[in-house]
C-alpha cells in the first residue's frame, strides 16, 4: 500500500493505492496533520510507505515525526523526475504544478501534455513531447470569480455555482452565473485550442475539485481525472523507486 500526502494551506488530501490502483480518500486537517496522521496510522505494524508534495512549509517537528514513523519521500524542486524543467524561475513553480506535470509525463509517454488543474485557481501546464517542461498560466477559478465579484463590488451577491443552460442571463444573478460558468468554459477551450494549433499531438487532462462540473461543458475531448494529483504522487512514487533498482542493480 503507497500513501499520498496531497498538503494545502487548510486541508490534507490522503490517497491509498494498492497496485497503482487508487483505493480511497480521505480530508485532514493541515493544521494538527501531525495528530491526525498519528491517529490514522496506528494500526500500522510496519512504517508505512508516504510521498507528499506540500504547497506550505512544513515544520521540523513535523517532518522529523515523518522521520521517524515512515517511510517517506518528500517532492521538491530537487527531486529528480522524469521532465526536464525548463521554468524560467523553477522555485516559484508550484510543487503542484511540477507534480502534475510529471504525472502527466509518466501517464502519457509520447506525446504532447497540457494538465488543467481546476480548483482555487485554474492552472494550465504543459509538457512537450520531449519530456520539457515549458510552463503555462494560471487565472482565477470558479469560487475565486465570485467571491471577487462580491468583494469588489457594493451591490453584486456572492453565489454559488449552479447548473445552468443559458447564455443570456436575464437578472443579475443569472448574469453573475453565465458570466463566471460561460466566461470559464469559454477560456479552457480557447486555450486548449490555441495548443492544439501548435501540438496537434495534445493530451488534455483536467482535474481539480471542479472537474466533473466543468468536463460536461467542454467541446474539447478531455481526460478527466479528478484524483491525478494524488495519482501523480503514485506515479512518481513507482519511478523513484524502479530509478533506485536500476542504480543500486
Amino acid at each position: 500500500m503507497i500513501y499520498t500526502l496531497d498538503i494545502g494551506n487548510t486541508r490534507t488530501k490522503l490517497a491509498m493505492f494498492e497496485n497503482n490502483s487508487l483505493i480511497k480518500t480521505d480530508y485532514l486537517s493541515t493544521k494538527n496533520l501531525k495528530e491526525e496522521l498519528l491517529f490514522f496510522l496506528k494500526k500500522f505494524q510496519i512504517k508505512p510507505k508516504i510521498i507528499l508534495a506540500s504547497v506550505v512549509h512544513l515544520d521540523s517537528i513535523l517532518l522529523e515525526w515523518l522521520q521517524k514513523n515512515t517511510d517517506f519521500i518528500q517532492i521538491s524542486a530537487s527531486t529528480p523526475l522524469p521532465l526536464i524543467n525548463k521554468y524560467q524561475t523553477p522555485h516559484t513553480l508550484g510543487i503542484d504544478r511540477l507534480v502534475v506535470a510529471a504525472g502527466a509525463t509518466i501517464a502519457y509517454p509520447n506525446t504532447a501534455r497540457l494538465v488543467i488543474d481546476a480548483g482555487t485557481c485554474i492552472t494550465y501546464d504543459f509538457v512537450n513531447a520531449h519530456n520539457e517542461y515549458l510552463g503555462g498560466a494560471i487565472s482565477p477559478g470558479l469560487q475565486l470569480r465570485y467571491k471577487a465579484l462580491n468583494d469588489y463590488t457594493d451591490k453584486l451577491p456572492y453565489l454559488q455555482t449552479e447548473d445552468i443552460d443559458y447564455f443570456i442571463g436575464q437578472n443579475t444573478n443569472q448574469s453573475i452565473q453565465s458570466g463566471v460558468i460561460n466566461g470559464i468554459v469559454a477560456e479552457i477551450d480557447n486555450i486548449i485550442d490555441r495548443y492544439k494549433k501548435d501540438y496537434a499531438d495534445l493530451t488534455i487532462i483536467l482535474t481539480g475539485g471542479d472537474t466533473v462540473f466543468l468536463a460536461k461543458r467542454l467541446k474539447n475531448i478531455i481526460f478527466a481525472t479528478p484524483n491525478f494529483l494524488s495519482e501523480s504522487l503514485n506515479y512518481i512514487y513507482q519511478y523513484i523507486i524502479e530509478n533506485d533498482k536500476k542504480n543500486h542493480s
